[in-house]
């Protein structure tokens, strides 16, 4: 049963708590992108929160984007996707299929990269990626390592069915967010050096449910947030 205020309740919390970042950090909050994780949540959940204006929605299974996707537009509901989770090179396929999946936001491998500009190439498209970056180095999340991040970007542009945003990290989660603040200044700082140095990256994808305002003081662009929206998720 969905709980339509409960729903509208949290979007408005989550959004007035990104505008209060914001304006600390002396930023504006129209430079931010909500990006609704709806990871196990049902599809009359997604509807809801289309109806209250969400615009972008992200899911982490390629079986699970197309099968919601697939049953939203029964509806006639046409929604725009971020695949946000790890990308197996065998589903790529599917995703590239999918006018509506407009941005992978984790790109973590050469491999990975090749595939998509395959694929991509094949379905005459041009698809936008974020790179993901390990920038806590942690040996259980994928991602590009900090020191390789230089070296793979000048790679990987110069594939010609994928135009490379940005970047994107997952950070340790910590009962203290403020913890993590480090890691996303360092984001920022990478983002900035690459930018100014290799290629343009507007897009800075960080901050989930437990520290997303942090991560928009420290200034990502792109926001991922699921549970403070959809309450916790039914497994």
């Amino acid at each position: 049963m969905v709980e339509k205020e409960d729903l509208i309740f949290r979007l408005n919390k989550v959004k007035d708590k990104i505008k209060e970042s914001a304006e600390k950090a002396g930023r504006k909050c129209e430079k931010i992108t909500l990006v609704a994780v709806s990871k196990n949540h049902s599809a009359e959940s997604i509807k809801v929160l289309k109806n209250a204006g969400v615009k972008l929605f992200g899911e982490n299974r390629v079986q699970e984007l197309e099968e919601k996707d697939n049953k939203l537009k029964k509806d006639n509901i046409e929604l725009d996707w971020h695949f946000i989770g790890h990308l197996q090179r065998n589903k790529v396929k599917y995703l590239m299929r999918m006018p509506n999946c407009n941005m992978i936001e984790s790109l973590d491998s050469w491999r990975l990269a090749k595939e998509i500009n395959k694929r991509a190439k094949k379905n005459n498209k041009i698809i936008p990626l974020l790179i993901e970056i390990n920038i806590a180095e942690d040996e259980n999340k994928y991602g590009i390592k900090p020191n390789e991040a230089e070296t793979f970007l000048k790679k990987v542009i110069k594939l010609d069915n994928i135009e490379i945003k940005g970047l994107m990290t997952i950070v340790p989660y910590t009962e203290d967010p403020e913890e993590i603040r480090p890691y996303f200044r360092k984001m920022r700082k990478m983002q900035q050096d690459l930018h100014d140095r290799v290629h343009p990256l507007p897009e800075l994808s960080m901050g989930m449910s437990n520290d997303y305002r942090i991560a928009v003081e420290e200034g990502a662009t792109i926001v991922r947030i699921g549970t403070a929206i959809f309450g916790e998720r039914n497994y």
